[in-house]
């Protein structure tokens, strides 16, 4: 009677015997013994990248720089404006500033109230920290207090002008634009953070301060007496 094993234990010696070969080969085939090749270097999932980190040492460019300079005229793609008076707040011919805010600007957002309802938005969250709610320029980085009827103490910060400044309200649009963008004294540029359509929501929302504040400042005329 002739002995046959059966097929999973013949699959099992074979496992067995297959580890056995691998585990001796991998503890004794390599030790001692060198090789001209290049190394094996596997690439795990992006972990191991042939790349500079920012700000670190170049041995490629001349300067030793990793992080370079935009190509000249290089734009961010959601700064992009082609109108140069929308971009720039200048005229065409640069001889000045505009006078209002552009039409395209009202047109592209939808209309006037849009344009005022995402310039107090911003408003709010760019301006009013130094300009206060109402541009009477008490806010909370320039002055210390509970509540907005508490006299204002000083925290050092330069004082800022009110919106209801005579020079600021006869200046142009297009300037005041042109010094969101750009800054001013203190007053840090906001160009690189808020788009120009935005910018220009903050100057209409700026003119619109300015007028409630004349209108709340403006004297009843007086009735003549009645004869």
């Amino acid at each position: 009677m002739s002995l046959v094993a059966r097929p999973s234990e013949y699959v099992a010696a074979v496992l067995r015997l297959a580890i056995a070969v691998t585990v001796v080969a991998g503890l004794t085939g390599c030790r001692g013994q060198t090789s001209e090749d290049p190394p094996l270097l596997l690439e795990r999932n992006m972990y191991d990248q042939e790349r500079d980190n920012p700000e670190s040492y170049s041995e490629f460019f001349g300067d030793h720089r990793t992080m370079r300079t935009p190509v000249a005229g290089t734009i961010a793609r959601d700064h992009y404006e082609d109108d140069p008076e929308v971009a720039t707040g200048l005229l065409p011919d640069q001889s000045g500033y505009v006078m209002t805010v552009p039409q395209a600007v009202v047109n592209h957002a939808g209309g006037l109230a849009k344009v005022l309802a995402r310039g107090q938005e911003r408003f709010g969250i760019y301006c009013t920290p130094c300009h206060g709610q109402t541009g009477d320029g008490k806010g909370m980085v320039v002055c210390k207090r509970d509540k907005p009827t508490d006299p204002c103490e000083s925290r050092g910060f330069a004082p800022l002008p009110s919106y209801e400044d005579d020079r600021l309200r006869h200046m142009p649009d297009g300037q005041l634009f042109a010094t969101i963008t750009h800054g001013v004294r203190t007053m840090p540029a906001y160009g690189p953070q808020i788009p120009a359509g935005d910018r220009w929501a903050i100057v209409t929302y700026v003119r619109a301060l300015q007028m409630s504040q004349m209108a709340a400042n403006a004297q009843p005329a007086q009735s003549e007496p009645k004869k």
